[in-house]
């Protein structure tokens, strides 16, 4: 059986400076019970676990964060809004969002201040696009998909932003900037918000699956980014399997290929890929 890793598996410039951040103020600190993340500071179940044996405490809310502690903002950012409620209360905020992300909001808040509408390509519901959101001084309109997009009904009057969350698929973002370009009249500005380590992986993801049978993507299973490489690989034709760990392989019918391909996503550990790597290289 042959075997093929993508050499931009593991931790991306972003993931890696917001857990040296933690890191940092924890070796500064201690674990004196004062240290908090409002939500997971990124997107893997076995990282967030790691830290939380180590004494730290992940918020759900704001509200269960007391006055005089710390908090370790999370990669993805979190609203404007909310980062300064937390140091109204005498919080210390620790700002761990990724630089990516952070150049995304400034962009999107200097556009959107001139007056243009911004036309989101993201999914609602994350984190990072509801950071995204709250830098926004107008209009907005958000969809996760090309055809959601070919549904909205812009005004040929006002004058428009396209932005996409940071990990979004390159390819179908620009897609959706043809499409809206094809619109007449439209005023249409693309800002480029897709982060290039993004981009990287979703490219090679796409040659392993040209040379291989199957790929595993490892990441956890709340990672955007994870799925969708996974999806980048499924829509060039190649079968792909998201795994959160070894102990997921389904051994028995890897067994049968002759080319496995393994990537990874942006917060999947690289110690998680090695032992995946080992198992494969086993059969």
């Amino acid at each position: 059986m042959e075997f093929v890793r993508a050499k931009s598996a593991g931790f991306c410039m972003g993931v890696s400076l917001a857990l040296n951040k933690l890191d940092a103020i924890i070796e500064e600190k201690g674990i004196s019970g004062d240290i908090y993340i409002l939500g997971s500071i990124i997107h893997n179940p076995q990282v967030v676990a790691e830290y939380a044996k180590k004494g730290i405490i992940t918020a759900a809310v704001p509200e269960d964060i007391p006055s005089g502690s710390i908090v370790v903002i999370r990669a993805h950012g979190i609203t404007k809004q909310v980062q300064q409620a937390l140091a109204d209360r005498g919080i210390h905020v620790i700002d761990a969002t990724c630089p990516k992300v952070k150049d995304a909001c400034l962009l999107i808040e200097e556009n959107t201040d001139k007056g243009r509408v911004l036309l989101l390509f993201g999914e609602e519901a994350h984190p990072e696009v509801k950071c995204l959101l709250s830098y926004t001084t107008g209009d907005t309109v958000v969809f996760d998909t090309l055809e959601e997009c070919q549904k909205c009904d812009l005004d040929p009057a006002r004058k428009y932003c396209l932005a996409a969350q940071t990990t979004q698929d390159k390819h179908v973002f620009d897609a959706i900037s043809r499409e809206l370009s094809k619109r007449k009249g439209l005023d249409l500005l693309v800002l480029p918000t897709i982060c290039d380590a993004t981009r990287t992986r979703q490219d090679e993801a796409t040659k392993i699956a040209d040379k291989a049978d199957f790929v595993i993507v490892a990441g956890g299973y709340n990672s955007s980014n994870t799925r969708r490489l996974a999806q980048v690989i499924e829509t060039s034709g190649t079968k792909a399997l998201h795994v959160e760990t070894a102990d997921e392989l389904p051994l028995d019918d890897l067994r049968k290929l002759k080319r496995i391909g393994l990537t990874a996503g942006a917060s999947t550990p690289k110690k998680i890929v090695d032992q995946i790597q080992i198992v494969l290289e086993s059969l």
